[in-house]
């Protein structure tokens, strides 16, 4: 197994296990990096063998410290890249995932280290989410999903949920960025969608699965 296809499983083990505290199920993995569920399978048995993972067949695998310690550094250098590229370079944040996914691979810890520092050493990504410090901490996040806000309140944006392009092309036709001030002016029982003002401008409604996959505070 190269070290490319290496990285992209404890990501994902990571990641679904941040959701699922049992760990990280095979269809699961196999849904995340479209591969078939027997490619997973043996996959995770030479994760095991090499002590990345806790391995039992049947069962929901999780990291060992390890196998932790390399997903959190690949979530740090995919974070901050995504940093660089929209920050240095002028993509858009729909744009950069793709290349990020490449960029975290690439082994040189002096390269991430310089790349933070140049950055600021941010503490989150274009999408909101923390990026991890060099000794694998990251910054507490205390943003709610905007569908919980109440009647009246107005909160910022802080993230999003969903990552995919097609969701935040629909979020920059709303003018709805990192920071906007979003004040919740209707609560609709039918449907559960909400009248929002944004950065107390236009007014427009908001279904209950967009509202569900944004973040504020």
């Amino acid at each position: 197994m190269s070290t490319y296809i290496e990285e992209n499983y404890l990501k994902a083990i990571y990641k679904q296990t941040e959701r699922n505290k049992d760990g990280a199920y095979t269809n699961d993995i196999a849904n995340e990096l479209n591969v078939k569920a027997a490619t997973v399978t043996e996959a995770f048995k030479k994760l095991g063998d090499k002590g990345l993972i806790y391995y039992e067949k049947y069962k929901a695998v999780t990291l060992t410290e390890e196998g932790k310690a390399i997903a959190v550094k690949t979530i740090r250098k995919h974070r901050l890249w995504e940093v660089f590229l929209v920050e240095k370079l002028g993509f858009k944040w729909d744009e950069i995932h793709p290349m990020a996914e490449e960029l975290e691979h690439i082994g040189f810890e002096e390269l991430t280290e310089r790349l933070a520092k140049f950055l600021g050493n941010p503490e989150f990504d274009p999408h909101g989410d923390p990026i991890p410090d060099k000794n694998g901490n990251f910054a507490k996040n205390k943003s709610v999903k905007l569908i919980t806000i109440g009647l009246g309140k107005t909160v910022t944006m802080t993230g999003i949920e969903n990552h995919t392009s097609s969701f935040l092309q629909h979020l920059d036709k709303l003018d709805l960025k990192l920071g906007a001030k979003i004040t919740i002016k209707e609560l609709v029982e039918f449907d559960q969608s909400i009248l929002v003002s944004v950065n107390n401008k236009k007014e427009f409604y908001l279904s209950q699965e967009i509202a569900n996959n944004i973040l504020c505070m």
